[in-house]
């Protein structure tokens, strides 16, 4: 089961109130019903197909008809389709759907929000498991002015949704872990929200992990990569027998890095500071390698 199907279960499961309940229906008849002379709803979760079936007889009192399908090539799943031919134009007038956008009555506080989130996410809701892919909750809706009005609600909880065009639909997103963790809570998707924030912590501490170790590694590199260009100086200085050209505490510089070799400055300054009962700081010894370098390239243009 995917982890978009397992959200679904557990909010169809959910317990609301009157008002809830028509917000919630206004979201999914908007996205996935089919209105005419009756009202056709068509779903492929069978928890949702319940959802809707006792949303509609709780609120209005009827029983749509339940008529169960066989997708249309065997390795789909079953399709489910719910008419009403009851009461059309009241639940019409009551769920707000003769225009693109529903009237403010039906998302006029926090609650009918939350709701209306919730029904739009058993309609055309898909989220990514945190656990097999990249961060990702989306809705696919089928014109702009709608699209923007979902966005809209959804930033209303500063979830920094986006909106992009794709082929004949347009999708509403949202790609940071944080904020489709907030997206959860606020459908009361609970038991999800647990799992998400367990992988989403898993996750960040493995990447955090990872940096440290590129960092620590990058460094490494880099403490190697001088280590072998203050050797390779010093070896140049000393094929002239310059060593003793080097004052006594810059040549004392050289012995060590040449006794020390993958040893970093601070290492290295901490080391001679113990050997010698001398204070030589990280920044001192860098000095006196400086030196070491200007001499070594004289060396070398004098030779070209």
């Amino acid at each position: 089961m995917s982890f978009t199907s397992t959200v679904k279960n557990e909010v169809s499961k959910l317990e609301t109130i009157e008002t809830e309940r028509i917000t919630e229906l206004s979201a999914i008849i908007k996205n996935i019903g089919i209105i005419d002379n009756s009202i056709k709803i068509v779903s492929e979760n069978a928890s949702v197909a319940r959802r809707i079936f006792n949303l509609i007889k709780s609120t209005y009192y009827i029983s749509p008809k339940i008529t169960v399908r066989r997708g249309y090539n065997f390795n789909k799943n079953y399709i489910y389709l719910l008419e009403i031919d009851k009461k059309i134009e009241l639940i019409k007038q009551d769920l707000s759907l003769d225009s693109n956008v529903p009237k403010e009555y039906i998302y006029n506080d926090d609650d009918l929000m939350r709701s209306y989130l919730r029904g739009l996410f058993l309609s055309v809701g898909s989220i990514n498991d945190p656990k097999k892919s990249r961060y990702h909750l989306e809705f696919l809706v089928n014109n702009i002015e709608y699209a923007n009005f979902i966005s809209y609600l959804l930033n209303q909880f500063e979830l920094n949704s986006k909106v992009l065009k794709r082929e004949n639909k347009f999708m509403i997103y949202i790609k940071e872990a944080e904020k489709i963790g907030d997206f959860l809570r606020i459908i009361r998707a609970i038991s999800a929200v647990f799992y998400y924030e367990d992988i989403r912590i898993y996750r960040d501490h493995k990447n955090m992990t990872n940096r440290l170790n590129n960092c620590e590694q990058a460094n490494v590199d880099k403490i190697i990569e001088t280590a072998t260009n203050q050797i390779r100086d010093i070896e140049i200085i000393k094929t002239i027998g310059g060593l003793d050209l080097l004052d006594e505490k810059t040549k004392e510089a050289a012995i060590y890095r040449l006794k020390y070799p993958e040893s970093s400055l601070t290492e290295l300054s901490e080391i001679i500071t113990i050997e010698t009962n001398k204070l030589i700081t990280k920044s001192g010894l860098y000095h006196r390698f400086k030196k070491i370098q200007l001499l070594a390239n004289k060396i070398n243009n004098n030779n070209q």
